[in-house]
């Protein structure tokens, strides 16, 4: 398979996440920690039988970073998933990929890079986009919430995206077994802390949408998406995760039958072509 295919199939599936995580009747933390779980196993699952082992020599060197990113990673997933219940998948989708434009503002601080007019001028496009999407005149309190909890997942993304870069051994596929573990780690306790464990009392069509989640979701769309990095130059993977968004949206529109008004529409829009502009400019060398 073409590494474009392999790519653009990932980001199709990573669209449609928001219409089966409404589907589990768990906590989004529990979602996160089952997710984590079945994901890991079909990595491992992978990497037996592509027979690719994990060199614990390099681990060790980035083993901070990479549970501190896994952490983000799981409470990320909480905070979207708590943002797909309380507003709709097009803007908790649209909230969350404002977190190119977090990393965009916290980079030139963390590592000295410089920051380009035309930078600072696409962060004030992508406010004005979010500013849009927000719809300040809006009094839906449900929806705002629902903002928020997109906001707060794009700032933990962010996170997950800086940390990323201390992370210089581990690349690909291990990277990710490696955070997911993390994640699993802390959620557990964080979890029988809380909601408790409640998978038992799950219908058939919950159980469904969450082996749907971890398997095709996480285990199969990440094998496919960093299979598919290593033959695609960084400008074109970037211009293909635009895919997701668009086609969360359309989904949101068609198949969930949830409204968005045409300048929420336009606001989104201007998020993710300035974000994009940002992401395909030359003069950005390094990626998270």
């Amino acid at each position: 398979m073409k590494a474009e295919l392999k790519n653009i199939i990932a980001m199709i599936i990573f669209g449609t996440i928001g219409i089966f995580v409404r589907n589990i009747s768990l906590s989004s933390g529990e979602i996160a920690l089952f997710r984590a779980l079945i994901a890991s196993i079909i990595i491992m699952i992978y990497k037996f039988i592509k027979e690719k082992k994990i060199s614990f020599g390099e681990l060790k060197r980035d083993i901070l970073f990479l549970f501190l990113s896994g952490v983000a990673i799981g409470f990320n997933w909480i905070l979207l998933f708590e943002a797909y219940k309380y507003t709709t998948a097009s803007i908790a989708t649209l909230s969350y990929y404002f977190a190119p434009v977090i990393v965009m503002v916290v980079c030139p601080v963390l590592f000295k890079e410089r920051i380009t007019i035309k930078q600072i001028m696409y962060f004030i496009m992508a406010t004005i986009g979010l500013i849009m999407v927000i719809n300040v005149k809006s009094i839906d309190k449900s929806n705002n919430i629902g903002i928020a909890f997109g906001l707060g997942a794009a700032v933990l993304y962010a996170a997950v995206i800086i940390l990323n870069k201390f992370i210089k051994n581990v690349t690909g596929i291990d990277r990710t077994l490696i955070q997911f573990i993390a994640a699993i780690i802390v959620l557990l306790p964080y979890i029988l802390g809380t909601t408790g464990i409640n998978i038992g009392s799950l219908k058939p069509n919950s159980i469904i949408s969450l082996l749907i989640l971890g398997i095709i979701h996480t285990g199969f769309a990440y094998c496919l998406y960093f299979s598919s990095l290593k033959d695609l130059e960084g400008q074109e993977a970037a211009i293909l995760s635009y895919i997701d968004p668009l086609v969360a949206i359309i989904i949101s529109v068609t198949i969930l039958g949830e409204e968005i008004t045409l300048l929420q529409i336009i606001g989104g829009l201007i998020i993710l072509s300035f974000t994009l502009l940002n992401e395909i400019n030359p003069n950005n060398k390094e990626r998270g």
